[in-house]
């Protein structure tokens, strides 16, 4: 039964190596994790909401107050798995063959009795180096069709797979302390994105995002790739974006270098929240406000950040460009993140004190849709 790694070697007249194969992500240790996107400057000079707060406020009185009517309706997650498939020689250089699992979900909650799944994606993909394509006449036609002939392999059909995708990395010169293995991995994240942005741009479609129906978000808003002078693809994030709201579970707590706000969020009370404060992303060529919320005890924590998540809004009006979001919405929006947080998984996962248990739920569907990593090893 032919495998998917003698196709590649037929389509690219390449030579794989049956290298050790391995997944990227098998391996985690405790530790204090920072968020991915942390190239953002901050404006000393603004404020990231209306009102002129200088120290932390407590919301724990504002969160008592809801009752039955949470301003979340909709939670997005995003994750993926990366493998080490094995290695190629083309053009008498050495490349890595990256496998990848994408899952993307999307709950609803219409009620709060009902909470069901309203979009459900996995996706199989590989990365391959773009000198895969020998001839270099039409990369993308060749990438699509070599996907086409993988999914026609018997052992693929076998098991009713699909690769959704064969993706490719640059394979031009290194950098320093670059490796070829962070490119595929970077190739199937940006996957992963742009599977979590045409969510949100279906939701945002159908008017399901609206001030009584907000959407949270797992993770950092900061992935919007939008060219400089795109100002279609800037007006069409500024629509889909006005109610969505991003929860990091980590984050770094000293951007651009500021440690004396790190102490300040360390020793955040519970319930309460910092100040909201305004800052610049250059590769999204956008404005961001964010936050920072104690939901746990620190009696209970393992680390000064554990228990602390931040929060963060694209500033999507002229308004807000002018004067930071309306803290009324800063904190509505940390009050019923505040009433998300229990019950949680106590035990079985390390992060449990930043978990907001339907961000926890979604990350579970995510994740019961994966094949395991023997079973997709083995398909190579």
């Amino acid at each position: 039964m032919e495998k998917i790694l003698n196709l590649l070697e037929e389509e690219t007249g390449g030579k794989c190596y049956t290298s050790y194969q391995y997944c990227f992500d098998a391996t985690k240790n405790p530790s204090i994790r920072y968020e991915e996107n942390q190239d953002y400057k901050l404006d000393p000079k603004r404020q990231g909401e209306t009102d002129n707060i200088k120290t932390i406020k407590c919301l724990s009185d504002k969160a008592f107050q809801i009752e039955g009517k949470p301003l979340f309706k909709y939670f997005l997650d995003g994750s993926r798995r990366v493998y080490k498939v094995d290695d190629i020689e083309i053009n008498k250089k050495v490349f890595p063959i990256i496998g990848g699992q994408i899952g993307v979900a999307c709950c609803e909650r219409k009620s709060p009795s009902t909470f069901k799944q309203a979009v459900l994606e996995h996706n199989l993909v590989i990365a391959l180096p773009n000198e895969a394509d020998k001839d270099g006449r039409n990369s993308e036609n060749f990438f699509a069709s070599m996907a086409k002939k993988i999914n026609s392999l018997p052992k693929i059909k076998k098991f009713n797979l699909n690769f959704s995708k064969v993706l490719s990395y640059r394979s031009s010169k290194l950098e320093e302390n670059e490796k070829y293995e962070d490119r595929g991995t970077a190739r199937v994240q940006d996957e992963m994105i742009e599977s979590e942005k045409r969510i949100v741009n279906e939701l945002a479609k159908k008017h399901l995002l609206n001030p009584d129906s907000y959407l949270l978000k797992d993770g950092s808003l900061q992935y919007q790739k939008t060219g400089i002078g795109d100002f279609r693809e800037l007006s069409k994030f500024k629509s889909n974006y006005q109610c969505v709201v991003g929860v990091s579970k980590s984050f770094n707590p000293a951007p651009d270098g500021e440690t004396k706000n790190a102490s300040v969020i360390a020793k955040l009370p519970l319930y309460y929240r910092t100040p909201a404060f305004r800052y610049y992303v250059e590769r999204t060529q956008h404005w961001f406000s964010g936050w920072y919320v104690r939901i746990r005890e620190t009696i209970y924590t393992e680390s000064p950040f554990s228990g602390i998540l931040k929060i963060e809004k694209a500033l999507v009006s002229e308004r807000e460009f002018d004067e930071g979001l309306n803290s009324d919405e800063v904190d509505l929006i940390t009050a019923n993140i505040i009433n998300e947080r229990n019950p949680v998984a106590y035990g079985s996962d390390i992060r449990w004190a930043n978990h907001l248990y339907p961000v926890y739920l979604t990350e579970q569907c995510v994740k019961s849709q994966y094949i395991s990593d023997l079973h997709f090893l083995n398909l190579f």
